[in-house]
């Protein structure tokens, strides 16, 4: 099989795919889209081999039967008219098959005693777990688990050979052989969830014994026409009994004795919540390790994954650590990622932020998002086409929700300025760079795009309505972002008490207000210095540097608000050094992040010994602390030396009520019109720009 690059599309759930397993339309255009935008290979989701038994989603792909087939073949053959190759990938959810959960089943494994589903509920919100556990209503909780016996085990192998088989008829290139993150053959494979006695447990050639009998009745079912490999675990982190990278080598070449054409290496590590993160990692690159020792092991080729640039999965294929290079998320962040590479437009390349979004919809049941793409699964939606007329556009506000909207109305062909106070787009999302340092990413790539786009930028201006009657604008986009107050508490407006913008204001040398006052003169120098010489004020980056050597605040911060904008304070200051306390009124932790994010984040903070604390009124600020009371009713005092505020953000239309009258068209979005943060405001300004 011969691809146009080396780049493959890694296999995501997208919850698309009809309650019957059928696939649907925008199913599909959800993948032709990405093979239109130019990946070599493209790989399904998950295909149940004996639906509606083992399906991991309740809406997902079935192969179980040549009823598929024709939905299938449409797919395939709308895929291959953009030259792109296509897999399927094949599987059975085992321990975490949804479907049968849902449907009143236990759940199939190799040991019940080695089962396990414990943590995936864990630092969820109320109304998540309730999204989550929708579909088991029917599940025997004292009957959770069965252990099937060889008879089942022989069947299985056989319902992954004909599989594949009606995979060859519907036109697939290949299929890949899920044995990995926690499904029914990884248990299999796993010595923590593999306790059996007979040959199919026991010693690694034992345990690989399903993997090694699939591979063989796939390879006599469809000869060797049809491409096959499996996807591993390169190791099992944090799991004391689990998969080795010694362990994941050897499979691999069992995995090659036995007919694999490729392996694609990943890694899990559990249900739980940082066990689920070993496989969406956030660190670049971190599973390129496993990956290589196979590939040094094996002489078929090998696929790594897990947050490699561009640049980086360069070197890996040039190095010989790897021969393919998947993507999940950058993918759905922009699918036209392979076809700027080849066409030399690396900086127009939309980055992933890695929120998680994407991969959080699915434990909540619902079809996949992406945070920075808002035509992700609705592509027909989001479709631009050329403006009739052409308008002049006037958009008032250079964050997110400003920044797409200039974007896509460039790109239907209305003439647009877009405005800002600040000597730099970015807005609020500029700022939080310098804690969360993807969101700079997001922002150098829309400052490439407008300029390419030929959009009009007046930075550094303040925008009044007369100024908007001078310029004599169609239609206003007012993208002012939203507003934040400081509670009205005791010694709220104290010198060592900030907001969130105020800290980051402070952070990079622009803030002369409340709480610089109470600096030394050498801090208070040293902050300007850095404004000026390096231009702090402007290059969150630096700030980000230079906040390893040193922040005006004192050791000890507690940070008000446990959402995704005190979490992310939290983070930032624990890895300075700092000890912090999170402080959140609510029940729950940062409901806004996306769950993966969200449990990679606490356990984090965690690790480094944040304190989190829930269920928590705030009565006042005094010099040395904050007065509270807990969930109990008992009041208590935290100690600080900073506090710092990240509640109190509000949708502000000020200045959209300021214009009434205007002889024009005028819509607020974004954040000034309802607080969504990043993907809310891009969503906004997609649609607005879209419509007018």
């Amino acid at each position: 099989m011969q691809l146009r690059n080396r780049i493959v599309l890694a296999a995501m759930g997208s919850y698309l795919g009809g309650a019957d397993g059928q696939i649907t339309e925008r199913h599909k255009r959800f993948y032709v889209e990405l093979a239109k935008g130019g990946a070599g290979l493209l790989t399904t989701e998950v295909a149940a081999v004996d639906y509606p038994r083992g399906a991991a989603m309740t809406h997902q792909l079935g192969i179980s039967d040549d009823a598929f087939v024709p939905g299938l073949r449409d797919l395939t053959e709308r895929v291959h008219a953009h030259g792109a190759k296509i897999s399927i990938q094949l599987h059975h959810g085992g321990k975490v098959a949804v479907k049968d959960m849902a449907e009143g089943r236990p759940l199939s494994v190799p040991s019940a005693s080695g089962a396990s589903m414990q943590g995936v509920l864990e630092d969820l919100t109320a109304q998540e777990r309730v999204a989550v556990t929708r579909p088991y209503t029917r599940i025997d909780l004292g009957n959770l688990f069965r252990e099937i016996d060889e008879d089942e085990i022989l069947r299985l192998i056989s319902c992954y050979g004909d599989a594949a088989r009606r995979a060859q008829l519907a036109g697939f290139d290949a299929v890949e052989v899920h044995a990995g993150h926690g499904y029914l053959i990884d248990e299999f494979l796993s010595p923590h969830s593999n306790h059996r006695q007979d040959r199919w447990g026991g010693p690694l050639e034992n345990r690989a014994r399903m993997l090694v009998e699939v591979l063989r009745d796939i390879r006599k079912k469809v000869g060797d026409e049809l491409g096959m490999w499996c996807r591993l675990n390169g190791a099992e982190p944090d799991v004391l009994d689990g998969i080795r990278l010694e362990d994941a080598v050897e499979t691999a070449r069992i995995a090659e004795r036995a007919g694999a054409d490729a392996i694609h290496v990943s890694c899990y590590g559990g249900p739980s919540g940082k066990g689920f993160s070993a496989m969406i990692v956030q660190e670049p690159g971190a599973l390129l390790p496993y990956a290589e020792a196979i590939k040094r092991a094996i002489q078929i080729p090998v696929i790594a994954v897990g947050r490699l640039t561009p640049e980086a999965a360069d070197r890996a294929v040039a190095e010989g650590r790897a021969d393919f290079v998947a993507m999940a998320r950058p993918l759905l962040a922009d699918p036209e990622l392979p076809n700027k590479l080849r066409d030399g437009r690396r900086a127009a390349i939309r980055p992933c932020i890695y929120c998680y979004r994407c991969v959080g919809q699915i434990f909540l049941n619902e079809p996949v998002r992406c945070a920075v793409n808002p035509a992700v699964a609705h592509e027909a939606e989001f479709e631009i086409v050329p403006a009739d007329p052409a308008r002049r556009v006037l958009i008032v506000g250079g964050g997110p929700a400003g920044m797409e909207a200039a974007r896509v109305a460039a790109l239907r062909g209305h003439r647009v300025t877009l405005c800002d106070q600040a000597k730099r787009l970015g807005g609020t999302l500029l700022v939080s760079s310098i804690v969360y340092e993807p969101n700079g990413d997001l922002v150098g790539y829309y400052e490439r795009v407008l300029d390419e786009l030929g959009v009009e930028l007046r930075l550094g201006t303040r925008v009044t309505r007369e100024f908007i009657e001078r310029m004599a604008p169609e239609v206003v986009l007012v993208a002012v972002g939203a507003r934040r107050e400081l509670p009205e508490l005791p010694g709220a407006d104290g010198p060592r008490v900030f907001g969130g913008d105020a800290l980051r204001e402070l952070l990079s040398g622009t803030r002369s207000g409340p709480g610089s006052s109470s600096l030394s003169f050498t801090q208070r120098t040293l902050l300007g210095l850095a404004r000026r010489v390096l231009g702090t004020d402007r290059r969150p980056d630096r700030v980000r540097r230079l906040s390893r050597l040193w922040i005006p605040l004192g050791r000890r911060v507690v940070v008000i608000g446990g959402g995704l904008v005190g979490l992310e304070l939290a983070e930032f200051l624990a890895e300075r050094g700092r000890s912090v306390t999170v402080l959140e009124e609510g029940p729950d932790l940062a409901p806004e992040m996306a769950i993966p994010r969200r449990w990679w984040t606490l356990a984090e903070l965690r690790e480094r010994k944040v304190q989190l604390r829930t269920g928590i009124e705030v009565r006042g600020f005094v010099d040395d602390g904050v007065e509270i009371v807990d969930a109990e009713g008992k009041a208590g005092w935290v100690p600080a030396d900073d506090v710092v505020i990240a509640t109190g953000t509000l949708a502000d239309d000020r200045f959209t009520r300021s214009l009434e009258g205007l002889d024009c068209e005028v819509h607020t979005i974004g954040d000034a019109d309802r607080v969504g943060y990043i993907e809310g405001a891009i969503g906004a300004g997609a649609r607005i720009a879209r419509s007018i």
